[in-house]
C-alpha cells in the first residue's frame, strides 16, 4: 500500500473573493497556458491500460499530486496494487452545509499503435494548435482542466460554494478494480458528503452539419453486461459426424445474438434527449404513443441521431471467439465473449433474453458487470452545467443524453454519488469528438480546452 497522507487543502487567504462574486472572475491567463502544459505532460507520461492488471499509472498520479500540492494543497495516493495509483483530495467550499460535489478522471489510457499515427501517441506534441496524443480526449484534457482550474483558485483566493473533492484514478479502461471500484469499497470516508459527481463525455460541441452547435450533457449511462459464453460438446475426430460439436454450437449462439433486434425501451433520459433534440429541427412527437415509430424519428434527426441512437435499446455485440487447436481435431469446448448493455431499469429483461438466445447447449456468465445509471435533468446542479456552457458559449444548444457506455461514475454511486458527464470542450467543425475516442491521431485543439478551463471554472465554482 502507498503512503497514505490526511487529505487537505490550502487555507484560502483572509478576505477571499466569494464564489459567483464579481472578483472570483473567469481563471486567470497562466491557468490557459498551464492547462495546455499539462495535457502535454500527461500525455507524454505512458499510462496504457492492456487489461489484466498491465498498467502504471503511479507516475501520472505523482505528477497530479505535485501539482495540487503546488495549489498548497494535501493529496492523498491510494494503491490497492503497486503502481496502480489514485490521487484524492478536498477543496473545502464556502457554505459548510452544503453538499459535497465530486469531479474525477482517470489517468489511464487504451493502447495506441504508433505504426497508425501521424505523430508518437506518447509525444504530447502540440501542433497546429492542437494537442497530440492518446488521451488527448480520453482524458488527460479533463484531468489537466481540473488541475489547472484548481492552481487557478490557489493563485486568485477563489473558493467553490461547496465542497470540492477531485479524484484521479487509475483502471477505468479495464474492470475499475484498482480505481474508482477500490477507493469507493475501502476509502468511502474521503467522499464523506458527496451527493453528485461530474466527469468524462459531456458538454462537448456536436456540429449537425446543419449549423446548429449541440452540446450534450450526460445524465446517464447504460449498465456494462460484459458475458462469457462457454459452449461444450464431444470432443473427436474432426472427420467424423459429431452432433455434439460445440464449435458449432457456440456459433450458433454467438449468430442468435448477433443479430437479435432488441425492443425499444425509452428511458426518462433518453426520451428528454428525443424531445429536445428533435426541438432544434422542429419536430414534436408523442413517444407514448403505440404506434410511436423511434427508428423514423431518428432518421429525422440527421447526424444527431447518434446521440441518441444507441441508448434506445439494450444491446449485445459478440467481440471474441476462441475455440481448437488444431484443424483436424473438434474441440470439447469453445468459448465467446459478449459486450452487451443494458438500460436503467432493464437488466432483468437483458438477463432473461441471453437466457433464451444462449440456449440449452452454451452457458453465460458475467465477465464483468456494472450498474445502469441515471440522474435528474432538473436538479440546480443539471441547470448550472448548462447555464456554464450557454455563459461561454451562447449559440450552443445544450441538451441531456444517456451514454452507451459506462464511467467511474457507476463505482461512485455505490457511495450515493449521483453521476453527470460534463468535462466541456468546444470542438471545431470537421474534429469529431466521438470517433476521437479510443482512436487513431487522437488530438484535441487548444481553444477547446482553454474553453474547458472557463466553464469548468465557472460550473464549480458556482454548482
Amino acid at each position: 500500500m502507498a503512503e497514505q497522507q490526511t487529505p487537505a487543502a490550502g487555507s484560502p487567504a483572509a478576505g477571499s473573493p466569494a464564489a459567483g462574486s464579481p472578483a472570483a472572475g473567469s481563471p486567470d491567463a497562466l491557468s490557459l497556458d498551464e492547462v495546455v502544459t499539462y495535457t502535454s505532460d500527461l500525455i507524454r507520461i505512458d499510462t496504457t491500460n492492456r487489461g489484466g492488471g498491465d498498467c502504471q499509472e503511479r507516475p501520472a498520479a505523482e505528477y497530479c499530486a505535485a501539482r495540487l500540492a503546488d495549489a498548497g494543497h494535501e493529496p492523498v495516493l491510494l494503491e490497492r496494487t503497486k503502481g496502480r495509483a489514485n490521487v484524492v483530495v478536498r477543496v473545502p467550499g464556502t457554505d459548510p452545509t452544503a453538499p459535497g460535489l465530486l469531479v474525477h478522471g482517470h489517468l489511464d489510457v487504451v493502447p495506441a499503435q504508433a505504426a497508425d499515427w501521424s505523430v508518437d501517441p506518447f509525444s504530447g506534441e502540440v501542433r497546429d494548435g492542437l494537442v497530440w496524443g492518446r488521451g488527448a480526449v480520453d482524458m488527460k484534457n479533463m484531468d489537466a482542466m481540473i488541475l489547472a482550474v484548481l492552481n487557478s483558485w490557489h493563485r486568485t483566493g477563489v473558493r467553490p460554494r461547496r465542497d470540492v473533492v477531485v479524484a484521479f484514478t487509475a483502471d477505468e479502461e479495464a474492470s475499475a478494480e484498482d480505481g474508482s471500484e477500490f477507493l469507493a469499497e475501502q476509502h468511502g470516508h474521503l467522499f464523506e458528503g458527496v451527493t453528485e459527481g461530474v466527469s468524462e463525455s459531456g458538454a462537448f460541441t456536436f456540429h449537425d452539419g446543419s449549423g446548429n452547435e449541440l452540446y450534450p450533457i450526460a445524465a446517464g449511462e447504460r449498465g456494462t453486461a460484459w458475458l462469457k459464453l462457454t459452449a461444450r460438446g464431444r470432443a473427436g475426430h474432426g472427420s467424423k459426424a459429431n452432433a455434439e460439436n460445440a464449435v458449432s454450437r457456440l456459433a450458433a449462439a454467438v449468430t442468435r445474438i448477433g443479430a437479435h433486434r432488441w425492443p425499444v425501451r425509452l428511458t426518462p433520459v433518453v426520451s428528454a434527449a428525443l424531445k429536445d433534440i428533435g426541438a432544434v429541427y422542429g419536430l414534436e412527437a408523442d413517444l407514448d404513443a403505440p404506434d410511436f415509430d423511434v427508428d423514423a424519428y431518428l432518421a429525422k434527426l440527421g447526424p444527431a441521431a447518434s446521440l441518441v441512437a444507441s441508448t434506445v435499446r439494450n444491446s449485445s455485440n459478440p467481440t471474441m471467439l476462441d475455440a481448437g487447436y488444431k484443424v483436424n481435431v473438434i474441440p470439447g469446448s469453445a468459448t465467446a465473449m459478449i459486450d452487451g448493455r443494458f438500460l436503467p431499469g432493464h437488466e432483468d429483461e437483458f438477463r432473461a433474453t441471453m437466457d433464451e438466445l444462449t440456449g440449452p447447449d452454451v452457458e453465460w456468465e458475467f465477465h464483468h458487470r456494472e450498474t445502469a445509471l441515471t440522474a435528474p435533468l432538473d436538479s440546480p446542479t443539471y441547470a448550472r452545467m448548462r447555464e456554464a456552457v450557454r455563459e461561454f458559449a451562447p449559440e450552443g444548444i445544450p441538451v441531456p443524453y444517456c451514454m452507451s457506455g459506462g464511467t467511474d461514475a457507476k463505482q461512485f454511486s455505490r457511495l450515493g454519488i449521483t453521476g453527470y458527464g460534463f468535462s466541456p470542450l468546444r470542438m471545431p467543425p470537421g474534429l469529431d469528438y466521438n470517433a476521437l475516442f479510443h482512436g487513431v491521431d487522437e488530438r484535441v485543439p487548444v481553444d477547446a480546452l482553454h474553453f474547458g478551463v472557463r466553464v469548468l471554472d465557472r460550473f464549480l465554482r458556482t454548482a
